[in-house]
């Protein structure tokens, strides 16, 4: 028997990246998981990584029709969970000056509005004793250039992790955050020509005090520790990022 067998977890923004890095961790160990993307191959994809009793969920984290629809499947497919993480997210570089009103109202409206209605409309299904877990960012706590509107909507899911810890205590529910670093998720490798994107890994990894990038392995490892492990903590941000933030 797996370690999480007859549990029942929900990860938005699973098809890829960190989220599917946890799904695969959780099924391994007998977990029953459903993810959330917005990109059908890419969902199907991550289905064809994680097995035929994975469940896959086409969902956009910016529309609250989409994630209500989200609870009525997950209340019809599970009746109740043990586990959320609210994962979903973009990034949206741009220069503080250059940066639109519709860049903005996109990435607070996909980063910030979607977790919380999504925590919100799964709560009721949440099980005493489960764990919420929202993805943050160190970036909520440095003044990374580039990224204002990116670092102000992760903060606001810190200040969340906080108040929705306090609100659900009375159902016995723990919510806490995971704050990653530079994790080489991907993205770079996506979102730049393949020499941009091995330099700026490069620099990346030159300036962190452990001298290397994490991997989604190990952001997977502490969002299953603060969801299932970490049973008197609440409220709290774990960070994920070779020591960037801290030393």
């Amino acid at each position: 028997m797996g370690k999480y067998e007859n549990k029942n977890v929900v990860i938005t923004g699973g098809s890829s990246g960190f989220g599917l890095a946890t799904a695969r961790l959780l099924v391994s160990e007998g977990a029953r998981v459903l993810i959330t993307g917005r990109d059908q191959a890419t969902l199907d994809a991550a289905r064809e990584q994680l097995g035929g009793d994975a469940i896959t969920v086409r969902s956009d984290a910016a529309s609250l029709s989409d994630i209500e629809a989200l609870a009525d499947r997950v209340k019809a497919e599970f009746g109740t969970v043990h586990a959320v993480f609210a994962n979903a997210g973009v990034n949206g570089f741009a220069p503080f000056e250059a940066t639109s009103e519709e860049l903005f109202d996109q990435v607070l409206t996909i980063n910030a509005k979607g977790p919380y209605f999504t925590v919100q409309k799964l709560a009721p299904l949440l099980a005493e004793g489960s764990g919420v877990v929202l993805t943050t960012s160190v970036a909520n706590v440095l003044g990374l250039p580039m990224l204002s509107a990116y670092a102000a909507s992760k903060a606001a899911l810190r200040s969340m992790t906080r108040s929705l810890a306090r609100e659900l205590l009375p159902r016995k529910v723990r919510v806490n955050a995971v704050s990653p670093g530079p994790i080489d998720s991907g993205i770079l490798d996506k979102s730049m020509p393949k020499e941009a994107a091995e330099q700026t890994k490069a620099q990346m990894a030159a300036e962190n005090p452990m001298q290397r990038m994490g991997t989604v392995d190990e952001v997977a490892k502490a969002l299953v520790f603060l969801t299932f492990e970490a049973t008197f903590t609440t409220g709290a941000e774990l960070a994920v990022d070779g020591g960037g933030s801290q030393i």
